[in-house]
């Protein structure tokens, strides 16, 4: 088991997130997203240059306070000039995200749960990020911008319900 995916349960187990079993969360999800082989995300290069811009776009977006992070893909968004789509995470999750398997999962795409246990402001808006390719998904949390592994994202956020993607506001950039 490689060292994250142990330091991660350990931590789940630690906050008492982790069921008896130790293989799902207490809230009856996996404690543990793996990309499996052959269902791995788009990578950067595969990207097309308007996506690449996103990626851009969201590096140089500064971040926001605390609970902003849909605040952050939307401006990170708009950078592009196709518009502004405006909601919390749980919205931008409902409303656009309906993806779930990781083949499908393309860069730029926004990667939302609908709720997370980690305070009160995700339990009720949930948490978004933006897929930037190569494995990596970009948030805004505690009002810095951080770039996590994918399954460790997954995971973390994963543990009350199911981590869904999409393209913000149905606008594709293929």
């Amino acid at each position: 088991m490689s060292d994250a995916r142990q330091d991660f349960l350990d931590a789940l187990r630690a906050r008492g997130l982790l069921a008896d079993d130790g293989a799902r969360s207490v809230f009856g999800q996996p404690a543990w997203r793996e990309v499996p082989a052959g269902h791995e995300p788009q990578a950067l290069l595969e990207a097309t240059a308007l996506q690449r811009r996103l990626v851009e776009c969201a590096s140089g977006t500064a971040p926001m306070g605390e609970d902003l992070c849909a605040a952050w893909v939307e401006r990170a968004f708009s950078r592009l000039g196709l518009g502004y789509v405006s909601g919390d995470a749980r919205e931008l999750c409902d409303g656009f995200c309906h993806l779930t398997d990781t083949r499908e999962l393309l860069v730029g795409m926004i990667v939302a749960v609908a709720r997370h246990p980690y305070g009160a402001g995700g339990w009720d808006h949930g948490h978004v990020g933006l897929y930037a390719g190569d494995g990596v998904v970009m948030d805004c949390v505690d009002g810095r911008v951080r770039r996590v592994p994918l399954a460790l994202w997954l995971s973390a956020y994963g543990v009350a319900s199911e981590p869904r993607w999409g393209w913000l506001g149905a606008i594709g950039l293929r």
